[in-house]
Parts: structure tokens; sequence; C-alpha cells
């Protein structure tokens, strides 16, 4: 049972809601049948094979595979960026963030290989052509910036 004052927040807060959203809240529960329905296909979605899922999405492997590449790349892009104004500081830290960025380079590096080498020449051909001019450029800069923390000693 819902207390009263409950109820009446409840009232409140859904006048104060847009009239869509409001009319959908404040309109009948959707018949047992069409609410079985809903359910059995989230319980049968949850069945289906992983290639059929991916077929269905909008995405294809190339974007999929682009987009993992492209989340390592920014976590190894801003580990260099911590790194090379620590080197530019020169600070205690400095040493110990130029190893966090190059780990990180090399984990997106062996992805990147990973793709290349693969089985899929077409896949390799398309991540090869987005995204291998960016990984070249921050494997330059990390050795840059390695090279100018030689030379500071």
């Amino acid at each position: 049972m819902v207390s009263r004052n409950l109820a009446l927040r409840i009232m409140r807060l859904s006048r104060s809601l847009p009239t869509a959203s409001r009319s959908l809240s404040t309109t009948s529960r959707p018949s047992q049948t069409i609410r079985n329905q809903r359910i059995n296909t989230i319980r049968s979605a949850s069945h289906v094979p992983h290639q059929t899922v991916r077929w269905l999405s909008s995405k294809s492997v190339a974007d999929e595979k682009i987009e993992e590449i492209t989340e390592l790349f920014a976590t190894a892009q801003d580990e260099f960026e911590i790194a090379m104004e620590e080197t530019e500081k020169m600070s205690v830290y400095a040493e110990e963030d130029r190893k966090a960025a190059r780990e990180e380079l090399n984990k997106l590096q062996e992805t990147y290989k990973s793709v290349l080498e693969g089985p899929d020449t077409t896949l390799a051909d398309e991540v090869k052509q987005r995204v291998s001019h960016r990984i070249r450029e921050l494997d330059a800069a990390v050795n840059a910036m390695e090279e100018m923390a030689l030379h500071q000693d």
C-alpha cells in the first residue's frame, strides 16, 4: 500500500512532466497479451547467438574493431599527454608516466596488429586505412618523448 504523502508527491511530479511523458505514465497498463509478448521477446533475445545479434546491429565488424582501437588510442594518448607534461617539467613522476604511456601504446599496437594479421583481409584493409596514421603519429610522439627524456639526464 502506498502512503498518502507518497501518492501526492507522485501526482505532483507527474503534473510537472511534459505532456508526452505524462500521457505515457497515466495510460492504462498494456494488456496481458502484449506484456507477455514483450517478455518473450526479451527472453528470446537473450538466447540469440552473437552473430545474429551482430547482424541485427547497425555497426559493421570494422566499426566495432575501430571503436575498440579508438578507445585504446584515447587512453594511450591521455597517458602520453600526462607523461609529456611531467617529462617537460622533469618531475619525479615522469619516468613512471612514460612507462604507463608506453604500456598503453603497446596494448593499442597489439590490438591493431591482431586485426591486421587476422583472417579477414577486407577488415584489415579498412582498419588500416582508417586508423594507421594516428597510431604511427602517437608511436612517433612517444618515441620522441622517450628520446627527449634521455637527453635531459
